[in-house]
């Protein structure tokens, strides 16, 4: 199968395209070789790859900016979307786009099913939520996959941060009382993989269980002891988000039901415990 990803800088795409390569023809492209806002540049680029499935990894995932950059998010969260949205229905081509658990506001305390209403409460939330509407406004055969906490090899995440400060620094104020699911970039270039063929419409992904930033820190730290790693960190200090102010507003519980994916692929997903693990003895510690 002939298979196009965007946003070949990012981490995400990195770890899918390696993936995909595998078992497919995989063309994946930077925002400076194929510009998802500029239709040009998408018909220009879709015609010459003439791929079948369009991967959309591109985004604009700066949260706390997007408030000041309102334009900048909704123009490559929502108007990228709908340009190769667009262009796909004329080719004949599959889109897949992933999306985010901020297109809810959190006030749920059960995990969220992929016919929850949304309700985001920033503008990142809103940008992707009109991405999400512009796609199925364009073409019938899409996936859309929310997904959430995203880390995983190439670009800083929350694991690495977390492991930079905790050598630095004796005391870690992290937030307790936002909670969801960390995900892995490789399980989730996996999610992807297998439903490259299935029945369109919106999926949600992370990987099992439920945590706070609080608790993921703390995995994080348990993880560093476990390698040996050598830290100042004497304290991790539970917060309220309150006592850590950010321009936008987050979802308090932000868990997605991974039923239907199950359902759908017959897949088991691994435990975002498991999945820290793996990336940690993979990735974080080899670069020692």
């Amino acid at each position: 199968m002939k298979i196009l990803v965007t946003g070949s800088g990012g981490m995400l795409a990195s770890a899918l395209a390696e993936l995909l390569e595998r078992e497919h023809r995989v063309s994946a492209l930077s925002r400076k070789e194929f510009d998802i806002t500029d239709v040009s540049s998408v018909r220009k680029n879709i015609l010459r790859v003439s791929p079948q499935v369009i991967v959309n990894c591109a985004a604009y995932t700066k949260v706390d900016k997007a408030e000041e950059e309102r334009s900048e998010a909704f123009l490559i969260n929502a108007e990228g979307p709908r340009n190769l949205a667009a262009v796909c229905r004329k080719l004949g081509a599959r889109l897949i786009h992933i999306s985010t658990d901020f297109v809810f506001d959190g006030k749920k305390s059960v995990p969220y099913k992929e016919e929850a209403r949304p309700y985001p409460l920033s503008v990142y939330g809103m940008s992707k939520l009109q991405g999400e509407k512009n796609v199925q406004d364009e073409t019938t055969d899409f996936i859309i996959i929310r997904t959430s906490w995203l880390y995983g090899r190439g670009k800083d995440n929350f694991v690495k941060k977390v492991a930079s400060l905790a050598r630095k620094r004796k005391d870690l104020p992290v937030v307790y009382d936002q909670i969801g699911t960390p995900t892995y970039t490789g399980d989730l270039s996996t999610a992807i993989m297998n439903l490259l063929d299935k029945p369109p419409g919106i999926y949600h992904f992370s990987n099992e269980g439920v945590a706070s930033w609080y608790d993921f820190a703390h995995a994080i730290v348990e993880e560093m002891k476990k390698g040996g790693m050598k830290m100042r960190l004497e304290a991790l200090r539970p917060i309220l988000t309150e006592e850590y102010p950010a321009p936008a507003k987050r979802p308090a519980y932000s868990v997605l039901d991974k039923s239907k994916y199950k359902r759908i692929t017959g897949e088991a997903i691994p435990h975002w415990r498991e999945s820290l693990s793996r990336y940690v003895a993979e990735e974080l510690w080899r670069r020692r």
